[in-house]
């Protein structure tokens, strides 16, 4: 029998996957925090990538997530157009978002059948999962499962 009292508080995750125009590279970044992400928070991820990107122009696909379509952040977005083009995708379509893959595979690897203490402990299993598929081609293939192609 399994005893535990689960006390421990969310941990969120915001990811994003690079892929080169030629299809060469794949990068992939992310960030963990505990508790939700807000539209405050997600501006900040937006500005780290930005620092990645190191001047370079990007595309960034996503979902509905409320806090993607708050005023704020609409401001923001339309204020990073030199560099960031935005494409929303439609209603809920896990299917169309490579990086539902990427949770999918990290659940199903490093985070299975896993009963941690804490969230850094669960934070460990994210980065190792990150880690590896950094190391891998599944990126790839997370594009091509979505139907996406470059």
């Amino acid at each position: 029998m399994l005893v535990y009292a689960f006390n421990w508080k969310k941990l969120s995750i915001s990811a994003a996957l690079g892929y080169r125009w030629d299809g060469k590279r794949c990068r992939l970044w992310f960030q963990t925090q505990p508790g939700s992400y807000n539209d405050e928070r997600l501006i900040e991820f937006l500005r780290d990538l930005k620092k990645h990107m190191r001047g370079q122009k990007a595309i960034l696909i996503w979902d509905g997530l409320p806090a993607h379509k708050s005023r704020k952040m609409k401001q923001y977005l339309e204020s990073q157009r030199v560099w960031l083009q935005i494409e929303t995708l439609p209603g809920y379509s896990p299917d169309l978002n490579p990086v539902e893959d990427l949770w999918s595979n990290i659940k199903g690897q490093e985070l299975a059948n896993r009963c941690v203490a804490g969230l850094g402990e669960a934070e460990d299993g994210v980065r190792s999962g990150m880690e590896r598929v950094r190391q891998s081609k599944l990126p790839f293939s997370f594009l091509h499962h979505a139907g996406l192609f470059i």
